[in-house]
């Protein structure tokens, strides 16, 4: 672990803040940032383990918060349900204990994250591909969420391709979130991954969590959404190449 407990406390305490402030001003970014930032001071399994209560509570405000709740679930089932086998199935990966592999993976995962938010146009998918497409995507990100604690990938992009109203897709990726979420919980639990001292932690940890997400809404009102997204997104990306590089050095 990283340190004496109490610094331990204290780093959580600021990245779950952090990682608030994120989600408060942009709408997501929360399991991103705290795993890219924990998973560089401690082992990206036991970053895992920390990400999990303050992630789901905060999905599920976000997922039980929208219009759609009902038609969202049997539009996206096939991809949830894929998103549940590949996590669940990737899970063994994070849980091998071979930190060095895991690290530069997570690295991977920000950077190509990072990367295209920043560079990349708009997709939009059409309405014939999603039937093979939906449990493809989600098999893809669950085997990702599984071997990184990332969830976005490619998830996010194909949630934003859908073309679904703005309200729709806050909620769409509410429950895309929380079933990863769960999945991961499931998979690491099965695995006997998961401390009893970090569970803890993480219970502890939803207090900065929320506290981020309302001071993330206060700054959203007066600075633009758009410059702190693209500033975060190159602190992201700088962090995931130093840690994909890491082994190597």
């Amino acid at each position: 672990m990283y340190g004496s407990s109490l610094q331990l406390i204290v780093a959580v305490a600021v990245t779950f803040f952090g990682a608030g402030i994120v989600k408060g001003v942009t709408g997501m970014g929360l399991p991103t940032v705290a795993m890219g930032v924990l998973g560089a001071l401690i082992s990206p399994l036991a970053a895992a383990g920390l990400l999990i209560v303050p992630s789901f509570v905060t999905n599920v405000w976000q997922l039980l918060a929208g219009p759609s709740f009902g038609a969202l679930i049997r539009r996206l089932f096939p991809m949830m349900l894929a998103i549940v086998v590949g996590t669940v199935l990737g899970s063994s990966w994070l849980a091998s204990g071979d930190t060095g592999l895991t690290t530069a993976a997570l690295g991977g995962a920000l950077i190509i994250y990072a990367g295209y938010t920043l560079l990349a146009r708009q997709l939009a998918v059409p309405a014939r591909w999603e039937p093979w497409l939906s449990p493809l995507v989600g098999a893809v990100t669950g085997v990702v969420t599984g071997g990184t604690g990332v969830f976005v990938i490619p998830a996010v992009p194909y949630l934003q391709a859908l073309g679904l109203e703005k309200d729709d897709l806050v909620q769409a990726l509410g429950l895309s979130f929380t079933v990863s979420t769960i999945a991961l919980a499931a998979g690491l639990a099965g695995r006997g991954a998961i401390q009893a001292d970090n569970l803890v932690l993480s219970v502890l940890a939803v207090v900065p969590a929320l506290a981020g997400m309302w001071a993330g809404q206060y700054v959203r009102e007066r600075i633009s959404p758009a410059a702190f997204r693209r500033g975060f997104l190159v602190c992201l990306l700088l962090l995931g190449t130093e840690m994909a590089l890491r082994p190597f050095f």
